[in-house]
């Protein structure tokens, strides 16, 4: 999905643009999404593409969204992120190439895995609507 920056701009709020766009990263314990425990899916907030289910979200304490697996990896892509002065892995949309957040390897079973994801970077569509 290609849009220039301006088309970006007119489809996103301010801060999903800061987060998706210029890969920066929300404070901690201020996401919508944080203690949301409604059944349902979470969608990149800039193209709809179907990222994490609330089936595998966990309480990680971090202050972010954290789930211990994506829907599907082919939803996601994984990028070695050298800033900050640190060795870690971003997590982008492969649909829009949208910043979610990061992916560390101290996550609960069954992956061991951890998404810690931007609130907004993400949509929420319930199963119960």
């Amino acid at each position: 999905m290609k849009k220039s920056n301006e088309d970006w701009k007119e489809s996103l709020s301010e801060e999903q643009y800061r987060i998706l766009r210029q890969k920066n990263t929300e404070q901690a314990f201020s996401g919508e999404y944080l203690n949301n425990k409604q059944p349902g899916i979470y969608i990149c907030a800039g193209c709809g593409n179907p990222l994490f289910s609330s089936e595998n979200k966990f309480d990680s304490g971090s202050g972010w969204p954290s789930f211990y697996d994506s829907i599907d990896n082919r939803h996601i892509e994984k990028v070695i992120d050298k800033s900050s002065g640190m060795i870690r892995t971003e997590v982008e949309c492969a649909s829009c190439g949208g910043h979610l957040g990061h992916v560390f390897d101290d996550g609960p079973a069954p992956t061991g895995l951890r998404y810690c994801i931007n609130s907004s970077s993400l949509s929420f569509e319930s199963e119960n609507e």
